[in-house]
């Protein structure tokens, strides 16, 4: 089968596809035709060897997918033929993946296969940040950081979807649309955000901060909050690892929150499935529409994921691996 391969760390544009031999489906997993692969931000890191988790050379990177089972144990809940989304965490960026059935979630009905490949990492990640992690209520507001990528579309989804107001933060005039596109109330640009964040609020602030990018902006995010606001840290595509003086939280009663999902759903796989169905609730409800930025061709996979490292990508950016 044809696969995008790691075989050395030096970045995006060393991951290549090459022929490998089609993957023996162990007898209680489920073996998946990719139709769709989600490209995400750790898959850069992966190409680096500057990930968690370090699979040993060569590897094949991809941890979303959508398409259709191939094979199932028997007993399984899924059956041959049935549309899915999967999360194999690796092995995705290619024809075939398998993975543990707690990991396969089943497609609703008129959901497409690129919609389904756009949402398992972005979404239910925002999902366990908005919901779980910074219990989010109706009628607060959140600032959402990097809100013309991945994240930052599906935090803006997620958070209307929970009957909040968004405002979106993006870096350049040019990201503007891609916010704006995913439902923002109101787009902003980082340059000055807290004052216009300030002026936006009438100078109460935000209850909650969507936060995927870090670096400088992580103290006038602080800085931004409203009494008993939450930040929620979620990845640091900026580069930096910012640092908080905590008497800064004693100010206001704020908090700073870490989220990690994987770190969470790793132990107990099961959730997933849990996380999935609340997603699909709120999809049913209208406001979930993955805005996808552009699809690649499977042999295409280095500029998918220069994209991303680069952050010109605006929304979710996928492969077609197969029709």
């Amino acid at each position: 089968m044809r696969a995008a391969q790691v075989t050395t760390v030096d970045g995006p544009t060393a991951v290549k596809v090459a022929e490998v031999a089609a993957p023996t489906r162990p007898d209680d997993q489920v073996l998946i035709e990719v139709h769709r692969a989600g490209v995400a931000y750790p898959d850069v890191l992966l190409s680096r060897g500057e990930y968690q988790f370090k699979p040993e050379l060569p590897f094949i990177p991809g941890a979303e997918v959508s398409g259709v089972v191939r094979e199932a144990p028997e007993g399984s809940a899924f059956t041959v033929g049935q549309r899915v989304a999967a999360f194999p965490a690796f092995g995705g960026f290619a024809e075939l993946a398998h993975t543990s059935e707690a990991m396969v979630l089943p497609l609703p009905d008129g959901m497409d296969l690129d919609t389904a490949a756009a949402l398992p990492m972005n979404y239910m990640t925002c999902v366990f940040a908005l919901a779980q992690r910074g219990r989010l209520a109706e009628g607060e507001t959140v600032l959402v950081h990097g809100a013309s990528g991945g994240i930052g579309t599906a935090g803006i989804q997620v958070a209307k979807s929970l009957g909040a107001k968004t405002i979106a933060v993006v870096s350049t005039e040019e990201k503007r649309a891609a916010a704006t596109d995913a439902g923002a109330d109101w787009v902003i640009l980082a340059d000055g955000f807290k004052d216009a964040v300030e002026e936006l609020t009438s100078g109460r602030g935000v209850d909650v901060v969507l936060d995927p990018v870090g670096g400088d902006r992580f103290t006038d995010s602080l800085r931004s909050l409203a009494p008993e606001g939450r930040l929620l840290v979620i990845g640091f595509t900026g580069g930096d690892i910012p640092t908080v003086k905590v008497n800064r939280l004693l100010h206001n009663n704020t908090s700073v929150i870490g989220v990690g999902w994987g770190a969470y759903w790793l132990p107990r796989p099961e959730v997933l499935r849990e996380q999935w169905d609340q997603l699909i609730g709120l999809w049913h409800g209208g406001g979930i529409k993955p805005l996808i930025g552009a699809t690649y061709e499977l042999d295409q996979v280095g500029e998918a994921l220069q994209s991303l490292d680069e952050r010109h990508a605006k929304g979710k950016v996928l492969l077609r691996v197969t029709d």
